[in-house]
């Protein structure tokens, strides 16, 4: 199968995973007594990150950890400047402040810690575990909550079943997982054949071939009406990738720090983070659709321009 055919396959099993994938995220967030931006912020954010670790994993193990650099912060750029643009640009995304404020402020921190610690040059193993420890603890948190709005809320008559939503998930998680890897090995062996600079291919080509399960699930949430699922699957996979996907890539291989490369990344994922904050009545606009697309278009701008010199 050539590259141009592994990447149409995974586009499709992108579609179809995020359809069922979705179906059940609601259903399990009903039986579970939890609400659907906890089920989106963990489980679908770590399904639909699973291809930025397959690739943080070979890339480490390869001894080319740029690529997994480049892929975990283009990706970041990509699922708020593209994806979430794109939700946003069908019709605008309904959150109140307080409902996603722990995990915004996390994605917001997050970028400026791996500024912080890219500026000796290198992503180090301390760096790593320093990463994977702020992980871990704001799971714990996330977790907490979840446990504590189980305990707040009364069962649900007539919630669909829970082996169901856990089938319906599984089955879309399976198809997203695939769909994410069919499209890095199709979009990198394309660009590849074109010779293109290793952190530029992360940050770019990849980034949105394992941004496609975000992809898929953010429109599908976005048409079934659950917008907490779509945003909350965004903002998870953007703390996975930022202090998760780059930690256990720094553990498994240090990272040599390109500055001008990360710096653009880094800053245009801050920016594109704070044109998502949703106004004071819980509103994202399409509007603000508009202005990350236009931001997305100059981050590859400046990204190809890093690389043609």
């Amino acid at each position: 199968m050539n590259d141009y055919s592994t990447l149409i396959l995974g586009v499709g099993c992108a579609g179809i995973g995020g359809e069922l994938f979705v179906r059940g995220a609601v259903g399990l967030a009903s039986w579970a007594r939890i609400s659907p931006l906890i089920i989106g912020v963990t489980v679908a954010a770590f399904a639909t990150s699973s291809p930025e670790l397959s690739v943080a994993i070979n890339a480490a193990m390869a001894g080319k950890p740029q690529i997994t650099l480049g892929d975990a912060l283009g990706s970041n750029v990509v699922n708020i400047a593209l994806i979430l643009a794109s939700a946003l640009i069908i019709s605008g995304v309904q959150s109140s402040r307080d409902s996603i404020k722990r995990d915004f402020s996390v994605a917001l921190i997050i970028p400026i810690i791996t500024g912080i610690l890219c500026l000796d040059g290198e992503l180090s193993r301390f760096d790593g575990f320093l990463m994977l420890g702020m992980f871990l603890a704001w799971l714990a948190v996330v977790i907490r909550e979840a446990r504590r709005q189980r305990s707040a809320a009364a069962k649900v008559p007539g919630a669909q079943s829970g082996w169901r939503a856990v089938l319906l998930c599984s089955a879309g998680l399976a198809a997203l997982a695939a769909a994410g890897n069919f499209i890095v090995s199709g979009a990198r062996g394309i660009a590849l054949s074109f010779g293109i600079d290793e952190f530029v291919i992360g940050a770019t080509v990849v980034a949105i071939g394992t941004s496609m399960p975000e992809l898929a699930t953010t429109l599908v949430a976005k048409y079934r009406g659950h917008d907490e699922v779509g945003l909350g699957t965004i903002l998870g996979s953007n703390i996975y990738n930022g202090i998760f996907i780059i930690a256990i890539a720094a553990i498994i291989s240090p990272i040599t720090v390109v500055w001008n490369e990360v710096a653009t990344a880094l800053v245009f994922g801050l920016g594109a983070l704070v044109l998502t904050y949703p106004s004071r009545e819980g509103f994202i606009g399409r509007r603000r659709g508009v202005m990350l697309l236009t931001l997305y278009a100059a981050y590859l701008t400046l990204i190809f321009k890093h690389q043609a010199t």
